[in-house]
């Protein structure tokens, strides 16, 4: 009687035991998210790093213009992965509820204020100048972290934020003037990056939302440059017309990428990843672009560098006392 019972307990408890992820399926499961987040956003802005390159190539159309046609051929790309991915309902219900479309129209207008200034600056010779908006804009989700996620910084890593703000105002001192190309660039896209990692959408389908939002009045601008002669088709560009095209798939592919990463790790890490891409810029400005670089910028550049060795160290440090 007593093996029965036993039988029957053992039978009736296994599949208990096995219905659910155990503790260390878990673990694994996010380990493999925040690895996979940090990969995301590596190759994002290594891309973003290198984006100069690509848009010297156009340096023959108006910034504005380049910007637009990023925003309506980014549409049209991710529009059509999602079709071919299973359709746009993600797209549609986030569009639908009110709370939500307001921070992707916001998030829209600050990725699109963001791509501007980048464009402008790079094809008017202010590439090393302009990779200061993206050695600032670490420094500013470290702060939103902080401020706005309850996220936690080490004593290390203070002082790391503490040495790069220094090597910032230092630069803002000596030069005479306030960075503000710079913080225009690095802000809009910090608070980007904010209004991205709260709304409840995944990221393709969230940057899909965003340039629908603005995809009428870009085709309208569009239009009328084409209308005015300004337009790339009006001065017969063909291939600028081709680059400007190529533009829906490097804008959407590390956008995407981005999205995806922010979502999957701590923002504060999001802060230090943000420092790759402006370093690639910094070195195309100085050695492919030639743009004068002096002892000024290199001081300050050099104490934010120092930072960011500060802060990596830091968190290599905690990695491993944390790993078993």
């Amino acid at each position: 009687m007593r093996c029965g019972a036993f039988r029957t307990k053992s039978a009736i408890m296994a599949p208990m035991d096995s219905s659910g992820p155990t503790t260390l399926d878990r673990d694994a499961v996010a380990a493999r998210e925040h690895r996979n987040g940090f990969i995301a956003a590596v190759v994002a802005h290594g891309i973003w790093g290198l984006l100069p390159l690509y848009l010297r190539l156009l340096s023959n159309v108006p910034a504005l213009q380049i910007m637009v046609h990023r925003l309506v051929w980014c549409c049209i790309v991710v529009v059509t992965w999602l079709l071919v991915r299973g359709g746009l309902a993600p797209v549609r219900a986030a569009l639908r509820d009110p709370t939500t479309r307001l921070r992707l129209a916001a998030s829209a207008a600050l990725i699109s204020i963001n791509w501007l200034g980048f464009t402008w600056a790079v094809n008017n010779g202010h590439v090393v100048e302009v990779s200061l908006g993206y050695f600032i804009n670490p420094l500013l989700n470290v702060a939103i972290g902080v401020a706005f996620l309850g996220e936690k910084l080490t004593p290390a890593r203070w002082f790391a934020v503490l040495l790069a703000a220094v090597g910032v105002a230092y630069l803002t001192v000596m030069q005479g003037r306030f960075p503000s190309l710079a913080l225009v660039v690095g802000m809009s896209f910090a608070i980007y990056g904010l209004i991205r990692k709260v709304i409840p959408v995944e990221a393709i389908a969230g940057l899909a939302a965003e340039t629908l939002l603005l995809m009428p009045l870009g085709i309208a601008y569009l239009l009328w440059c084409e209308w005015a002669g300004t337009g790339v088709l009006g001065n017969g560009q063909w291939s600028s017309l081709w680059l400007l095209a190529a533009s829906g798939l490097i804008t959407a592919v590390p956008l995407g990428l981005f999205s995806y990463g922010a979502r999957r790790i701590p923002y504060s890490t999001i802060g230090l990843i943000q420092y790759l891409g402006p370093s690639i810029q910094i070195v195309l400005g100085i050695f492919v672009f030639r743009e004068a670089f002096s002892h000024v910028q290199a001081v300050s550049y050099g104490l934010i560098w120092i930072a960011l060795a500060l802060y990596a160290t830091d968190g290599l440090r905690r990695s491993r006392a944390a790993a078993p």
